[in-house]
């Protein structure tokens, strides 16, 4: 599939591709916040957080709840990193384009280091694979959340593994246990593919921080900042009925969702030991009692593209007849990019503004900056830069001055009044300001 490419171009045509994927990734996001498509209420949540970070205060957020830190949520101190650019962009757009730009750090490295191994077509087939695959594009539409730090993270430790610079796996592992808590048990099988590979003691050292990281994590940090005391996901595991069922419910969704990941770098990545890596973000994932877990939508596959893509380019160079392989990646990229997100990109409609747009312009500019509002997913992410939020039904919300539904959107809640819902709710008198389009803008009545 033709030979190996030397280290400056493979570095250019890589740098040129990632930053190729970035700015279409960047577009994606920033078009799809302009047209007021919120996938949930997560890029405001994590925004609030680094807000925290970015006055050096505490990540707290008043979405979660009042006083709400979110290191007893999930345990993802990394997101302070983007404090220092938020600052000076006090953005929700912010969050965005530093996904963006991660993921196409991530797209670098790996596209880099397939050029270099396998050579022009196979190394760019896996590099257009891994670019534009669906984990990547789910991720970006799902707007920002903390794993997007995981992409270069394992990108970086997957390209030392397999040039076999095992201190550098080492090195660029452990911050993973920053990124989120079940990252650990990732960090955990690393080190066990190093103990395959011969590196017995690092092996060791790095499977014992990963596992004793996430014990740590899970059973000690998270409990001391979460207001409940506990980690509140370990009942998402097997949930009400049990392990075992919750493992075997949907089983030919979960097996798509298995295919769809190693058939992304052509099913090469099987034959490799660092593709042992998705194990514990399969098992958290089919062993969880969320239905959303076990597909492939929202950021639950973004770092799975990371390890197959990897472990693909390792398999190819151990075994030059694997890269035929590559053939299949790209037939099969090519084939899931006809509905993809990026697809949008190339149809006009895509940039248009939505019908509801001036009613959302309108209902905005009557909140003043800095007042508190009580709000559904509708125009969230819209409000959070300037303004007090919280979410709707959250138990101990301080009475806003502003209650804000949107009855239009499909993320609403069976509320069809905003005065009657913020009276019940607050026990204080509310008068309705606009009423449009499906949203409904109610504020306190002045006491």
């Amino acid at each position: 599939m033709g030979a190996t490419v030397s280290v400056g171009p493979a570095r250019w045509i890589a740098a040129g591709w990632a930053m190729l994927c970035g700015a279409a990734y960047a577009t994606l996001t920033l078009v799809r916040f302009e047209t007021l498509e919120p996938t949930s209420y997560d890029n405001a949540i994590f925004e609030q957080a680094i807000r925290g970070y970015a006055l050096l205060q505490a990540p707290i957020v008043a979405i979660k709840g009042p006083g709400f830190n979110l290191l007893g949520d999930h345990f993802s101190p990394i997101i302070a990193l983007v404090a220092p650019v938020y600052r000076v962009f006090p953005a929700a757009q912010t969050l965005l384009v530093v996904q963006a730009v991660l993921i196409a750090v991530s797209v670098y490295v790996v596209s880099s280091l397939g050029l270099r191994l396998l050579g022009l077509w196979a190394g760019g087939g896996i590099a257009v694979a891994y670019g534009l695959s669906f984990g990547l594009q789910s991720a970006v539409q799902a707007d920002f959340h903390e794993v997007a730090f995981g992409a270069p993270l394992l990108a970086l430790a997957g390209a030392a593994y397999v040039e076999r610079r095992y201190g550098s796996v080492v090195a660029w592992s452990l911050p993973l246990l920053l990124v989120k808590e079940d990252l650990g048990l990732t960090v955990a099988l690393i080190g066990l593919v190093l103990w395959l590979a011969g590196e017995r003691r690092r092996g060791a050292i790095l499977a014992a921080a990963g596992g004793v990281g996430f014990l740590l994590v899970v059973l000690v940090v998270i409990p001391v900042f979460n207001p409940e005391g506990a980690y509140a996901y370990t009942s998402a595991v097997g949930g009400d009925r049990g392990l075992l069922e919750t493992v075997i419910d949907d089983p030919g969704r979960k097996l798509l969702t298995v295919v769809m990941t190693f058939a992304v770098a052509g099913f090469a990545a099987l034959v490799s030991p660092w593709a042992l890596l998705v194990l514990p973000t399969f098992a958290w994932r089919f062993a969880g009692d969320n239905p959303y877990y076990w597909g492939t939508d929202f950021h639950y596959s973004i770092l799975l593209m990371v390890i197959v893509a990897v472990a693909a380019i390792d398999a190819m160079d151990r075994y030059p007849r694997l890269r035929l392989a590559a053939v299949v990646a790209v037939g099969f990229t090519a084939a899931m990019q006809v509905m993809s997100p990026l697809a949008s990109l190339v149809d006009p409609d895509f940039y248009d503004p939505p019908p509801r747009a001036v009613a959302a312009d309108r209902v905005l500019a009557l909140i003043p900056d800095g007042a508190s509002v009580d709000t559904d997913i509708g125009l969230m992410t819209h409000l959070t830069t300037e303004h007090d939020v919280t979410w709707i039904g959250t138990p101990g919300n301080a009475t806003p001055e502003f209650v804000l539904l949107d009855l239009g959107s499909g993320f609403a809640l069976p509320h069809v009044d905003a005065v009657a819902y913020s009276e019940e709710r607050y026990d204080e008198p509310y008068t309705m300001v606009e009423d449009v389009d499906g949203y409904q803008l109610a504020r306190r009545a002045p006491s």
